[in-house]
């Protein structure tokens, strides 16, 4: 645990092998070209034909649809098509592959999220008929856990619940149980269940649905860890010290029975002394102990110094396909209980690998590079702040800098560019660590119900553990590295799908509110224009050039910011501003703003004109 982050770890009598980190952004780019060809849009009729309307807005106009002879498909019909070569000079033609429904369903903005990134969402025959087989488990050969007061502590609106909690004092410190559906019994290597979740990589979540890794007879049944319902699982017993640091482990297939499936929200309110009906009973012997055992992972995590960010995360409410409410998620200790539980069995399954020198996916996160570095330090020094030296940085340092400024103006715009000077969090299957989370072997075991990761972990521990014949297999091993990169790509594909549904979603919600003034922040500067974030939704528009107050304006990179050369305009990343709303395109999800300027004391021009009106007319004394 004392090893540095730096370090990479090699297995006895293995030949030290640097991975190219270029590798996934080539993966990335080939699956971008390939994914070039296809486009998603709107179906209308044109002058000489059928037309589509593309939803993505880098599209720039529209595009003849080759259809069918036999094609009736009503205008408004979401579709997805396939470019076609341009046969003459700037033609654009594409040829229609199969309609998606109507862009005016509930369901338009999740559709088309998930044809444009190309997101498997419907299950093969063979996948769904293995995921219905009855595949049932005995205590034999598993660990007897159904007696032990595990509880589930979820979101309110959570229909899968695939880990569960328990914390005993013992004398030395605390003994904690994190046990973990055994998704590993269902689904095994090769098999058209594990090759459906290996497309998916991950389940992607939607404001008004999920697109889940396995079929729902699986993520919401046989793996959900159902109250008083007897569930595998793969349980990670744990020993921390008074101090937090974890001391030893132990990995076990068991058999379990969730006593409670509890929220954050109340078991937040239980702690605060609100308990109900269902938290009462559960207060001395559970939520007690789930609580000491938290301050002390709490004291452990502040001692190692981690990436802290104070980023508001927005939720969509939706109501009848309908956006009710957009408001920022609640960040409660139950949240971050629930979070350091998680983390310390991570962190116990990559060292039970890697002490056995079995292979191990771990979830890396490298230091920022130089290149973000130096970016970085140019803007805090914009702003009178200091970063400690290039050779000597460590996350800490980055957190004491966001904890100087919390409460401050620049607090937000600090948080923002900490989190732009970041490396990408990836899987691979040689480690250097997690930079962010200050640890020096990190590894995902806790949702093998939602990402692929975490099921070749599980399958990891039980070859590694002697658990079972459906351990990680010889071929999954040759190809972990082909796994690692693909199961990042595909992560990065959801939330790039995520990231747009929301965006429709507000676009949506914010389209009859077109003309409206609004309060925000600049959140993007560039050459030709700027971006700003509304206070009330998060929503993020485009204010070009044409609309910032007339001046000569100039881009200053360091500093981030463009600069009026003649009125001493100054519109720097994070600086508050007031908005005009002028365009909600519901079709693209993009939206454009303008610049109004509220001057609070007229010009010198303005002060001599009034007085001249004002004197006008007057005798002269």
């Amino acid at each position: 645990m004392k090893t540095s982050s730096r370090h990479r770890h090699i297995q006895p009598g293995k030949k030290k092998t640097v991975k190219p980190k270029h590798k996934l952004e080539q993966t990335s780019a080939h699956r971008a070209r390939e994914e070039s060809t296809h486009l998603v849009g709107v179906v209308a009729r044109g002058y000489k034909g059928w037309i589509l309307q593309p939803t993505n807005r880098r599209e720039r106009g529209d595009y003849a649809l080759h259809v069918p002879n036999d094609f009736d498909a009503a205008e408004g019909t979401i579709a997805l098509a396939k470019k076609i070569p341009g046969r003459r000079w700037h033609s654009r033609e594409a040829r229609l592959v199969e309609t998606l429904g109507d862009i005016n369903s509930p369901r338009a903005v999740s559709l088309i999220a998930i044809a444009t990134h190309g997101i498997p969402d419907e299950f093969s025959a063979d996948a769904l008929a293995e995921a219905r087989s009855e595949k049932p488990f005995t205590l034999k050969d598993r660990a007897d856990l159904r007696a032990v007061p595990l509880v589930t502590i979820d979101g309110e609106d959570s229909r899968d619940f695939d880990d569960a909690v328990f914390a005993e004092p013992d004398g030395k410190g605390w003994h904690l149980i994190v046990a973990i559906a055994d998704v590993a019994h269902y689904v095994t290597p090769g098999g058209a269940l594990d090759k459906a979740a290996y497309a998916r990589g991950n389940s992607t979540y939607f404001p008004d649905r999920v697109v889940p890794m396995l079929p729902e007879i699986l993520s919401d049944d046989l793996c959900s860890l159902k109250p008083h319902v007897e569930r595998p699982c793969v349980a990670a017993h744990l020993w921390i010290d008074k101090a937090g640091e974890l001391t030893h482990w132990e990995f076990v297939r068991g058999v379990m029975k969730s006593h409670a499936r509890l929220t954050y929200e109340q078991v937040q309110r239980a702690k605060d002394g609100q308990a109900d009906t269902t938290t009462q009973p559960l207060m001395n012997a559970v939520i007690e102990p789930l609580y000491g055992a938290y301050r002390c992972l709490l004291s452990a995590r502040l001692k190692r110094g981690t990436l802290e960010l104070d980023l508001p995360e927005r939720k969509v409410e939706i109501e009848n396909g309908q956006v009710k409410s957009i408001r920022i998620r609640d960040r409660l200790d139950s949240h971050r209980l629930i979070e350091e539980f998680m983390i310390t069995a991570n962190v116990a399954a990559a060292a039970q690998l890697e002490g056995k020198a079995c292979a191990c996916l771990y979830r890396i996160h490298d230091r920022p590079t130089e290149m973000k570095l130096d970016s970085l330090r140019d803007f805090l020094n914009s702003i009178g702040i200091s970063l400690a030296p290039k050779k000597k940085l460590h996350a800490r340092f980055l957190t004491q800098v966001l904890e100087n400024e919390a409460g401050t103006p620049h607090a937000q715009v600090v948080n923002e560019m900490m989190l732009r000077a970041q490396s990408q969090a990836v899987y691979s299957p040689e480690n250097i660590g997690h930079f962010g989370l200050a640890l020096a072997k990190y590894a995902h075991f806790t949702s093998p119900i939602r990402r692929y990761a975490d099921l070749i972990v599980h399958r990891g521990l039980i070859r590694a553990c002697g658990l079972g014949e459906d351990g990680l297999t010889e071929r999954e091993i040759a190809k972990l590295d082909a796994i690692a990169d693909h199961v990042s790509t595909t992560e990065r594909r959801s939330v790039a799908a995520e990231r747009d549904a929301v965006d429709r979603f507000i676009t949506l919600f914010l389209a009859d509110r077109v003309g409206f003034e609004f309060t925000g922040r600049i959140s993007g500067v560039a050459r030709f224009g700027l971006f700003a974030r509304l206070d009330e939704t998060g929503a993020d528009g485009l204010i070009p050039f044409d609309a910032l107050p007339h001046d000569h304006y100039y881009y200053d990179e360091k500093r981030q910011a463009l600069v009026g050369r003649h009125g001493k305009r100054f519109y720097q990343l994070m600086k508050r501003v007031v908005v005009r709303l002028e365009k909600a395109d519901r079709l693209t999800g993009s939206m454009s703003m303008s610049i109004v300027e509220k001057k609070n004391t007229p010009d010198l021009t303005s002060v001599r004109r009034q007085k001249a009106q004002e004197t006008k007319g007057k005798p002269k004394s």
